[in-house]
Formats: C-alpha cells, structure tokens, sequence
C-alpha cells in the first residue's frame, strides 16, 4: 500500500480570510492564484451567493514543500484548547540563549502581526526554550 506524503491542515474560524493572511505572514506563505476565470479573489468572491462569500480561504508554501492550509468558516467559536496545533521551527538547531533571542524576536514580530502571547517557557535539563501564542482568532501554536 502506498503511503500519502501530502496533506492539508484546516483550521476553523470566524474570518477565513483574515486567518489565511496571517498565516501567509506567519510561514511565509502565498494565497494561491484565485479560479480560472477570476482576476482576483474579490471578483471570485463577489460571483458567489452572499451566503458563500468569503466562506474559505486557504494559503500555500510558494516552494511547494510545506503543507497547504485550509480555512474554513464555522458558526460557533473555539471553546477550549487546540487538540492539534502547529509549531513553527523558528529555533531549530539553535540552544540556550541563541535559541531563546530568536524565539523571543519571532514572538514579537507576531505580535506585531496580532498573535497573541501565551507563555514563554525557558529551557530545562529536559527541553528547550518554546514559545506558545495564539493566532488572530485565539488558535494555539508554538514557536520552537
């Protein structure tokens, strides 16, 4: 049996949009070209019924390596904590102070972007320094 290498992660939200463009910051990530036939998202967006507009979005690693995100518009808010969440390797291969200066660098610059900070945990005799925040809609993640 042949094992998949490609997969997709989706988040859901309140404003899909918004969400995939802070990502797009975040990763360093790209929308992708809208629908043949459309010369821009807006004009996609705006052929749609008003009850499907804006009701996803997605973004996209321009090299074509990282996996595509996917957000989906849902009613309700998030409730409780993440079951899944991603980590973004912005210390890898990096330890003790070097690690920590780069993390606490990242972590302000999405701050800047609108995350949110949640607890910088400084390194152990088991680990190393690891950042978690949340994105703009309150969704967990780690900078490590």
């Amino acid at each position: 049996m042949k094992s998949i290498k490609k997969f997709q992660v989706t988040f859901d939200c309140k404003e899909p949009g918004r969400v995939a463009r802070f990502w797009c910051e975040v990763l360093g990530y790209v929308l992708p070209p809208p629908p043949k036939g459309f010369a821009s998202w807006e004009d996609y967006n705006l052929a749609l019924p008003s009850e499907q507009r804006d009701a996803w979005s997605a973004c996209i690693d321009p090299t074509g390596v990282g996996p595509r995100l996917f957000f989906q518009r849902v009613p309700e808010g998030k409730v409780v904590k993440n079951r899944v969440h991603l980590d973004v390797r912005a210390g890898a291969g990096l330890v003790g102070a070097e690690r920590l200066a780069v993390l606490e660098a990242e972590g302000a610059r999405l701050i800047a972007l609108g995350a949110t900070p949640v607890l910088l945990q400084h390194a152990d005799e088991e680990n190393e320094s690891c950042y978690t925040l949340q994105d703009i809609e309150g969704n967990e993640f780690c900078l490590d």
